[in-house]
């Protein structure tokens, strides 16, 4: 507690608050990360990636002509870990997973490529 404290800069009574809290500021749950080594905002970000809604199709058709569009997904390793159980527990099919979250086909290809060469 005394660490937590120092390195916090704040008193026991303020800690104990924070544990039955119901949210928290994010400056302070950046420095509980650093303090923990754990990225508490990675869930959040993760959730975000896999169940953001698709990009609207025409949306940047206009920008497209002055300007080139890149668009790149970042999945992160839970993200794929999570896609393959999925796939290899049955639960979902390669074409399931490609339309419910909108992974393209060559990526979940590449995934599954590489996970029966580690496996």
């Amino acid at each position: 507690m005394e660490r937590i404290c120092n390195f916090l800069n704040k008193d026991e009574r303020f800690i104990e608050n924070v544990y039955t809290s119901k949210s928290i500021d994010t400056d302070l749950l950046l420095r509980w990360s650093k303090l923990l080594e754990y990225d508490f905002f990675r869930p959040y970000s993760s959730h975000l990636i896999l169940y953001a809604p698709p990009a609207a199709v025409n949306k940047n058709q206009q920008k497209s002509e002055k300007v080139p569009y890149f668009r790149k997904n970042i999945y992160t390793q839970e993200i794929k870990e999570f896609i393959m159980k999925k796939i290899h527990s049955g639960e979902m099919t390669q074409n399931d997973v490609i339309r419910e979250y909108s992974i393209p086909k060559s990526t979940l290809h590449r995934w599954l490529q590489k996970n029966s060469n580690n496996g």
